[in-house]
């Protein structure tokens, strides 16, 4: 699997090629600069790019862009983008297309290789990995302090909130300690509820992440 990774801390950059090769990902690049970002996306036509959202010469949201142009030529291109802190604008425009393959790790992740493998993996499958604090703070934020929406009960919204984490519904009967069963029947309810009909064209599981956050607009 080819890997575009952009990240400009030397250390950093090093230490995230030195994990993916281990775990059987090759660099196809690994740079430091939002334009040398834009040029490997559009030349090497990578697997999935691992990007961090600040990057050089602006150090403000050059990578993040460098990516969503990149989505937009290519559509479905899979992009894991890492931060600092939680910057909910940033999760936002990710989702936004409502298709799958994104995903945003806060950079304190990556400490854990078994974990950041695994969501590299996992969005370059197509799915998501949505860093648990983003979404409690999208929650939060969109719920004007009450996370329970009106429509769904609070196990159901246990159920999105680690949907949107990228969990499959194995993993998150596993982590409620319920069957695989029970967690498909709160999925269906959480679509019905949502009005999310089956589609070739969309990811449900996105977009029922995304039709909560933006349930107060």
């Amino acid at each position: 699997m080819r890997v575009v990774l952009a990240e400009d801390l030397f250390l950093l950059r090093d230490g995230l090629v030195r994990l993916l090769e281990a775990h059987g990902f090759e660099i196809a690049a690994a740079v430091e600069s939002g334009p040398e970002l834009a040029r490997a996306l559009a030349e090497l036509e990578p697997d999935v790019a691992v990007v961090d959202v600040r990057l050089p010469p602006t150090h403000t949201d050059e990578g993040l862009q460098c990516a969503l142009e990149a989505r937009r030529r290519r559509p479905g291109l899979p992009v894991l983008v890492l931060s600092q802190h939680v910057e909910q604008l940033y999760a936002r425009e990710l989702l936004a297309d409502g298709s799958g393959g994104v995903g945003y790790l806060l950079k304190d992740r990556v400490f854990d290789a078994e974990q950041f493998v695994d969501a590299v993996r996992r969005v370059a499958a197509g799915g998501t990995a949505m860093d648990p604090q983003v979404i409690q703070q999208l929650l939060a934020r969109r719920s004007g302090g009450d996370r329970s929406p009106a429509r769904l009960t609070p196990r159901e919204l246990e159920v999105l909130e680690l949907m949107a984490q990228g969990r499959t519904n194995a993993a998150i009967a596993a982590r409620l300690v319920v069957t695989e069963r029970a967690i498909a029947k709160h999925t269906a309810n959480i679509f019905a509820k949502l009005g999310l009909e089956v589609s070739d064209d969309d990811n449900r599981r996105v977009l029922a992440v995304l039709a909560y956050l933006d349930r107060d607009r």
